[in-house]
């Protein structure tokens, strides 16, 4: 028996869902997101994945760098964040781990709507006993060229360690020969002395000062943000912050960036 023309569209619509989007048109343009989870949890103390899944889809990125991200955690219910993210948006995802926590791992995740290898985990300076930070980084073919696609999350207390990871970024990347694209949580505003070292290699594509992301509910202070390098290979198209009150303690930051030749 063969299917009826109404049920065949009804699966097609279905599978157009559930696939990442076309590439662009020449592959240069980026919608690069930066979301920090809080494990899953709302300002309404719900942990629920599907609501902020629904959050990056809606976005329509094609990279994602997720932070407070929990792997088989007991908090969260032992569930693998980020394979259950890349199911329902239907992106690749990727998870770095930085800490072993409540009998899983807690750490910092990527979503890409191109196909990922694993992920290089990069230490950042800082004391173990002090939730030691990380850098993840992908590597991913985006017009007919490579970019790395770089996840952080700095440090929340005061002192210099954030002073000292920015450096370790620069370090790590600021001599790459491909264009790079950092995006994170960076626990710093504007002004602050981590961004001012970054500044020194990298182009904040979120620059401006009105991207309020923290705390979600009502945000007073700018700390997601997202960067590339050299400048002279981006052209910022947009920035804006997502008007989210609930899926997280932090809103997520979304970048355009096209990537010049």
């Amino acid at each position: 028996m063969k299917p009826s023309p109404l049920l065949l569209a009804a699966v097609l619509a279905g599978l157009a869902v559930a696939l990442p989007a076309a590439d662009p048109p020449g592959g240069t343009s980026l919608r690069v997101l930066c979301y920090n989870i809080h494990h899953g949890e709302g300002t309404d103390g719900k942990i629920d994945l599907p609501r902020q899944a629904r959050v990056i889809a809606d976005a329509k990125p094609d990279l994602v760098a997720l932070q407070e991200v929990d792997n088989r955690c007991r908090r969260s219910g032992k569930v693998d964040q980020i394979a259950e993210l890349a199911r329902l948006t239907g992106l690749h995802g990727r998870f770095g781990k930085q800490i072993d926590f409540e009998g899983g791992e807690y750490g910092q995740a990527v979503l890409s709507r191109f196909p990922l290898d694993e992920l290089t985990v990069h230490w950042l300076p800082g004391k173990p006993d002090r939730e030691r930070r990380i850098a993840v980084e992908a590597r991913v073919k985006v017009g007919g060229g490579e970019v790395s696609f770089v996840g952080t999350h700095l440090h929340h207390q005061r002192g210099d360690f954030r002073e000292q990871q920015a450096a370790k970024l620069n370090e790590l990347f600021g001599k790459a020969e491909r264009p790079v694209v950092l995006a994170g949580d960076l626990n710093a505003e504007p002004d602050a002395e981590p961004l001012d070292v970054l500044r020194e290699k990298w182009t904040v594509a979120t620059a401006r000062r009105s991207l309020l992301t923290y705390p979600a509910v009502k945000p007073a202070a700018q700390i997601d943000y997202v960067l590339c390098r050299p400048g002279k290979r981006f052209r910022v198209v947009e920035a804006k912050v997502i008007d989210e009150t609930v899926a997280s303690d932090h809103r997520p930051v979304l970048a355009v960036v096209e990537l010049v030749p």
